[in-house]
């Protein structure tokens, strides 16, 4: 495998299975502008190795991933040409990281290490099989920062549980705990937190001694309903959400979570 250095991102081999493993941990593993950029170009070229027979994501730390930056958030908050440009590319860079998933051709396998939460949950969610921490919580938060579910959420979620529960679930904001995720069927693999991810680690094992191409083609087969889902959902919904990043209620909200008061939501 070439050599994949990356700034937020470690990669670690292990025989046929490839270790991609978030590195933010001082910051929850949140996503930034690097995370947007290297996670893309990580799966592609593993996608196109094909002495990786299986993939394993997870991340470091305490948390798998705290989805958006809320730093970054304020930060962007108190300089409108920043918030214009940043609102202008996620379309973008978001469809970018959620495919690049998405059409992975090796089956990833997630360990779930910790919290997932809005970008971090469609994340973990998009892999093929999820092993989470019995100690973890998955949920997708963005409208309490005054944001639409639109960089994955409203792809991945109605898909595994469909629309009733999703629509509840994400309009919420609801976390849920592992053994509720695994009730009803966000994930099927609950262990404690330390077994995680060597438990993992033992169906990408598995997986990589069968045949890649049966493997592969039997993925692809039942991901092109999530694929055709994806095509028709996320180019309205990451418009609807960059347009909710420019709203008052988004501000409110991001500067409620930055002083730790309450904000309040007006509807513009």
């Amino acid at each position: 495998m070439t050599d994949l250095t990356y700034e937020a991102l470690s990669i670690e081999r292990r025989g046929e299975i490839a270790i991609v493993k978030m590195n933010r941990p001082d910051q929850l593993n949140a996503v930034d502008d690097a995370l947007h950029e290297e996670m893309p170009d990580a799966f592609r070229r593993l996608g196109e190795d094909r002495t990786v027979r299986a993939v394993v994501l997870t991340g470091a730390g305490r948390a798998f991933s705290a989805g958006g930056d809320i730093k970054a958030m304020l930060e962007r908050l108190e300089d409108p040409a920043l918030r214009f440009r940043e609102a202008a590319k996620v379309p973008l860079m978001a469809k970018s990281l959620l495919a690049s998933i998405l059409n992975l051709p090796q089956p990833l396998v997630v360990a779930l290490n910790g919290d997932a939460v809005g970008l971090g949950a469609t994340m973990a969610l998009a892999g093929d099989v999820v092993v989470m921490s019995d100690s973890a919580r998955l949920g997708d938060t963005h409208v309490k920062v005054g944001l639409v579910a639109g960089d994955g959420g409203a792809v991945i979620w109605p898909a595994l549980v469909g629309p009733a529960i999703a629509k509840e679930l994400l309009m919420r904001g609801k976390l849920v705990s592992a053994t509720e995720a695994r009730e009803m069927g966000l994930v099927r693999h609950v262990v404690p937190a330390e077994e995680c991810i060597g438990a993992a680690m033992k169906l990408a094992e598995e997986l990589a001694t069968l045949p890649p191409l049966a493997v592969q083609w039997t993925k692809l087969s039942v991901q092109k309903s999530i694929l055709r889902e994806f095509e028709l959902i996320f180019d309205a919904s990451i418009a609807l959400e960059t347009v909710s990043m420019l709203s008052g209620d988004y501000a409110a909200a991001v500067n409620g979570f930055a002083t730790k008061t309450k904000p309040v939501f007006r509807g513009e």
